[in-house]
């Protein structure tokens, strides 16, 4: 006997929750507020609208079917079923950051805030969620991922990008080479490598683009296809800077060995779920076999 299906619903703490657990009560949330010039009244309102939205999904899902919540710093302790469709309430980046737990479920991102969220993976509104939920995966954007694998099995997926370099964002010292380029190696001294798929580049991947003249095109979000740079590469005797961006057509891998006592990679902006690597490692990133399902 086949189970119902469940839906997931992802949202993350309001910033007003925030607010409040420091504090400790409303009043001296808003007092903080108001000796910085702010009015605590626009934080509650926008944790209200992100509640009422939570309360109107629920109510649309199917009396049928199972349903659950996780929050976003729940993330990297919750077990998805091949069942569930995931619907992520609130941000386009909280959708970035459910993907990589994510095994070919349908995702449907409901927007909580139209017009200040670019709605690039939070396409819909709270009213859409029953029609939507009715078809869910039948009609989806299969989104390319990126993906980083090191010599020890360790492994990361993300959904924008993925950023290898020293903790703290401080200069790390590795060798960087690409697969299939006649085995040319370069020892490099940076701020760090970043690898994103077309999704990312409406992000952090875009602004690095940009500060480097945008001569490489930018992938599709469906593309096969990844842009990687190494930032602020530093030319010295014992490093160099002629390998610092380039594309990663599947099934194409950057290659990099750690030359540091400690270097972290990382995807989506998630620090805290991060592969640690040590002198000697070895990690290889490119396309990932699986793709994001999401709902149009």
């Amino acid at each position: 006997m086949s189970l119902a299906p469940r839906a997931v619903l992802v949202h993350r703490t309001t910033e007003y929750e925030e607010l409040v657990a420091h504090h400790g009560t409303h009043g001296q949330a808003a007092f903080f507020l108001s000796s910085r010039g702010r009015d605590i009244e626009e934080v509650a309102e926008r944790h209200h609208r992100t509640r009422r939205a939570l309360v109107e999904v629920t109510s649309a899902i199917p009396l049928t079917w199972r349903q659950t919540r996780v929050e976003r710093a729940d993330l990297d302790r919750f077990l998805f079923a091949p069942e569930d469709v995931v619907v992520v309430v609130g941000q386009d980046g909280l959708v970035a950051n459910t993907a990589k737990y994510l095994s070919g479920q349908p995702v449907l991102g409901i927007d909580t805030e139209p017009g200040r969220n670019p709605g690039v993976l939070v396409r819909h509104r709270p009213r859409d969620t029953a029609e939507l939920l009715a078809v869910a995966g039948a009609s989806v954007d299969e989104l390319t991922m990126v993906e980083a694998v090191a010599d020890d099995t360790q492994r990361l997926v993300a959904l924008n990008e993925i950023y290898l370099g020293a903790a703290g964002h401080q200069t790390a010292r590795y060798r960087l080479g690409l697969e299939g380029d006649g085995g040319v190696v370069e020892a490099q001294a940076s701020s760090g490598v970043l690898v994103g798929t077309g999704t990312g580049a409406t992000g952090w991947l875009r602004s690095v683009w940009q500060e480097r003249g945008g001569a490489l095109p930018l992938p599709a979000p469906t593309e096969n296809r990844l842009l990687w740079f190494a930032r602020e590469a530093w030319p010295s005797p014992a490093t160099g800077t002629s390998l610092t961006a380039g594309e990663l057509p599947a099934p194409a891998s950057l290659r990099l060995t750690v030359e540091s006592e400690r270097l972290i990679a990382f995807g989506d902006g998630m620090e805290g779920d991060a592969l640690e690597l040590t002198w000697g490692q070895t990690v290889e990133v490119g396309v990932c076999g699986e793709r994001l399902r999401l709902v149009r």
